[in-house]
């Protein structure tokens, strides 16, 4: 059983400034491999979309997709989990070699799926989310912190959902990836719905004098329940009409909670106004795609202002807030920070925007956004590299 672990220790008696950190702490490992491999696999996509590639290294749109999902931002997920469990229970999570291990395993998936393996690419890609729900799961359990139980649901709902693509993938199962690929981006939203939730309106309290971020009990309630109500919605593949319902109740749910939030309050602090401008792209993104059921527009400049908006911008928000946070470093963003935000957002519209005003060159906008996107998570996995792998400067744990 893990022993309870102080996570308020004196500095003395810590390792030295200049000691090798990287295996401390979750989010470390998964926060570098997260950013390196968002630059490097939008990069090659964005090549073998342009057909700069003659013999594609990737393999195809869905590969794509796959991978957005099951390796970055679960990658992700993963760092702020095992970091964030640490500090509800007080209760150690995977460091060391068992850190090490899960990292190895993330990377084993990612390399196997470019092989001809599909049955060891299928069980280790999956067996990943698994591992991750146990290593946060121990110490949950143990500690009796039920209120964040479901996120141990949520990693196992991911899993079967990689597992679910992967069978398809193989034809084993009468089912098309893109179910199992919209089912997970729909539970990646409900993840940002509730720790938008969490921790928004906190950070704009706390980091920027004189705003007054709201919270309404109804909306606060009402706006996750309907992120749960769309993922219910495309596991049953209701009406169309009842779909286009729940995105545009949700999208009015989400406009609601954005404004009462105050983000043009925040707009003098780089380090929070990300925040809010990621949660933003949800309602739009739950509107654009209500349009798009309704065969408004196409679908996939809804599901980007997901992905590139939504998941892109409030990834790297939440990356450097909390890898500030927890490396003992002033909570400001630097130059190089805030040029990795305008990156992404400058992405994101691209890849949303362009293609509705001027579908004449949707190519070429699906490349500079791509572009944009690889070189901001390059920013960050270089400019990190040195505070994600060196002891906290405050001399605490982790």
């Amino acid at each position: 059983m893990a022993q309870p672990i102080d996570l308020h220790a004196p500095a003395s008696g810590q390792v030295p400034p200049d000691a090798f950190a990287l295996w401390r702490l979750g989010l470390r490992p998964f926060y570098l491999v997260a950013s390196a491999f968002a630059s490097v696999s939008i990069g090659l996509w964005g090549a073998q979309y342009a057909g700069w590639l003659t013999r594609p290294y990737l393999d195809g749109p869905m590969w794509h997709a796959h991978e957005m999902i099951f390796g970055f931002a679960l990658a992700v997920i993963a760092g702020f989990l095992l970091t964030a469990v640490r500090n509800w229970t007080g209760r150690a999570t995977p460091s060391g070699g068992w850190l090490m291990a899960l990292v190895g395993l993330w990377i084993a998936g990612r390399v196997l799926l470019l092989t001809p393996y599909a049955v060891a690419a299928a069980a280790i890609d999956t067996l990943f989310p698994v591992a991750v729900a146990l290593g946060i799961g121990l110490p949950l359990v143990q500690s009796g912190n039920r209120r964040n139980y479901f996120f141990i649901g949520l990693l196992l709902v991911l899993a079967a959902l990689d597992l679910t693509e992967h069978l398809a993938r193989l034809r084993v199962i009468a089912l098309t990836e893109r179910h199992a690929v919209q089912a997970a981006l729909d539970v990646l939203l409900l993840i940002m719905t509730v720790m938008g939730g969490r921790v928004i309106p906190m950070f704009t309290s706390n980091g920027v004098r004189g705003s007054q971020p709201r919270r309404n009990a109804a909306i606060e309630t009402l706006a996750p329940a309907s992120a749960v109500a769309l993922l219910v919605a495309d596991l049953v593949a209701p009406p169309a009409w009842v779909l286009v319902a729940v995105l545009a109740l949700g999208a009015i749910l989400q406009g609601i909670r954005t404004w009462l939030w105050r983000p043009w309050q925040t707009l003098r602090v780089p380090l929070v106004w990300v925040l809010h401008a990621g949660y933003l792209w949800i309602p739009l993104h739950l509107g654009l795609r209500a349009l798009a059921e309704a065969g408004e527009l196409p679908l996939p400049i809804a599901t980007h202002a997901l992905t590139a908006g939504a998941i892109g911008m409030l990834t790297i928000g939440m990356m450097t807030r909390t890898a500030r946070g927890h490396s003992g470093r002033p909570l400001t963003a630097d130059g190089y920070e805030v040029a990795a935000y305008v990156l992404v957002g400058l992405a994101a519209i691209t890849r949303v925007f362009v293609p509705l005003v001027a579908m004449s060159i949707y190519r070429e906008a699906v490349i500079a956004s791509a572009c944009m996107w690889s070189v901001a998570y390059a920013i960050y996995a270089v400019h990190y590299w040195p505070i994600l792998t060196r002891p906290r400067l405050d001399g605490k744990p982790g």
